[in-house]
């Protein structure tokens, strides 16, 4: 991989850090994530889904509330962007097929967007086992399908247009912040990118520096109104953004994003994960995950007046609403739940120390946010006959940004 980002750069010039971004991470040839299986103890970093099983199970009981919030519709795709190991998806399924009575006549249906065939693979093996198989042919929409024990297609696709229209909940943890951002810094003489060149002084060494004159993207990324020195922006996440409120505002349905991220205040976050310490960014491309937080106020500016926006909330607050502790019966006074039907010690303690990972302010309770996306048809209050025009109860809450009501 350095080979080839020093070659481009000799041919082409300095680099934008996006343009480097996306070739170290997702190169067909050369990709960090199209070749590697990066996630849980052995890889280079592990997400929450791989900590605590209880972390998708809520998702799970946030996807059911939303679709019974919507009337129920008779199909409902649930569509995962970058489903890691299918960890959350496997979480997510278990709840349906616990909640069978409930989603009983609707049609569901499981599609997941993932640009790594390797992934894919452990993905399918999770979900359905041996019951599935790849495309004839690379041009099909479809690259990969199968079928789940309990008799649930699921599908893959290298992007989220290829996913068939209709009633979604789209799922996306710790997707965005892997997208390619641009980075920005203040001088004297106005805004410049900081853009990625080979040192002169180091043979095959990476480096940092400031294009000398403005970029298209300086120019045209930035805020009139931007207050901090340093900025990064990611243009993929608000494209993705657009595309999302797109199909809500048409076809019904919620987004939920959670990841790592700031309301608009962070400046420099741009960092590199190798087997689960930080890891120079610039150093031995390929080898690491690169990782920037996610700008949570830029994606509500993009989604606009289209769809309610909720959130950013913290981690801690939202899995809070979502009932953790009844579930996990940590701190409630409720009849136990997981840890009253485990007679297993390890199974116990890890159960435990699940639930500090992802909820302790210290770890990931503080620093992961939750953001979600709705049409605004969702919190409308219907209103009961034409004469009297009576308003009828008032929808339910968004699950997790409120207490969920158990």
């Amino acid at each position: 991989m350095l080979k080839h980002l020093t070659s481009k750069i000799k041919s082409t010039g300095p680099i934008s850090v996006a343009e480097y971004m996306r070739e170290v991470l997702t190169n067909p040839v050369l990709g960090y994530y199209v070749h590697n299986d990066m996630l849980g103890a052995e890889g280079d970093f592990i997400t929450s889904p791989e900590i605590s099983q209880i972390f998708g199970e809520l998702l799970g009981i946030w996807c059911v509330s939303e679709w019974m919030a919507a009337g129920k519709p008779k199909n409902l795709q649930v569509v995962e962007l970058g489903p890691g190991r299918g960890s959350l998806a496997s979480d997510i399924l278990r709840v349906f097929s616990q909640l069978s009575s409930v989603l009983a006549g609707s049609s569901v249906t499981v599609h997941l967007v993932e640009v790594s065939p390797r992934l894919s693979e452990v993905q399918a093996q999770t979900l359905t086992g041996d019951q599935h198989q790849t495309a004839g042919t690379e041009n099909e929409p479809v690259y990969r399908r199968g079928t789940t024990s309990t008799g649930l297609p699921v599908f893959w696709y290298r992007g989220l247009e290829d996913v068939p229209k209709g009633f979604s909940l789209f799922l996306a943890h710790e997707f965005f912040d892997a997208l390619p951002i641009h980075k920005f810094q203040r001088t004297e003489q106005g805004w410049r990118e900081i853009m990625v060149d080979i040192d002169p002084q180091v043979d095959e060494k990476l480096r940092f520096v400031l294009a000398p004159t403005p970029t298209l993207a300086s120019s045209t990324l930035l805020q009139v109104d931007e207050q901090r020195a340093h900025v990064e922006v990611c243009p993929e996440a608000g494209v993705l953004i657009q595309r999302l409120t797109d199909r809500i505002a048409r076809d019904g349905g919620a987004s939920l994003i959670a990841d790592y991220g700031h309301d608009g205040t962070k400046t420099d976050t741009f960092r590199g994960f190798r087997g689960h310490n930080l890891h120079e960014v610039l150093a031995a491309p390929g080898t690491a995950d690169l990782t920037a937080d996610v700008d949570f106020g830029y994606l509500r500016r993009i989604a606009g007046e289209q769809v309610a926006s909720f959130g950013p909330v913290t981690q801690q607050q939202f899995l809070k609403n979502m009932g953790i502790d009844v579930r996990l019966q940590t701190r409630s006074s409720l009849s136990q739940v997981l840890l009253r039907n485990c007679a297993d010690a390890p199974t116990r303690e890890q159960l435990l120390r699940g639930y500090d990972v992802v909820m302790n302010p210290e770890k990931m309770g503080e620093r992961f946010k939750f953001f979600a996306l709705v049409p605004h048809s969702r919190l409308a209050v219907p209103s009961q006959g034409t004469i009297a025009k009576k308003k009828g109860p008032a929808p339910p809450p968004v699950a997790g940004f409120s207490q969920l009501a158990l």
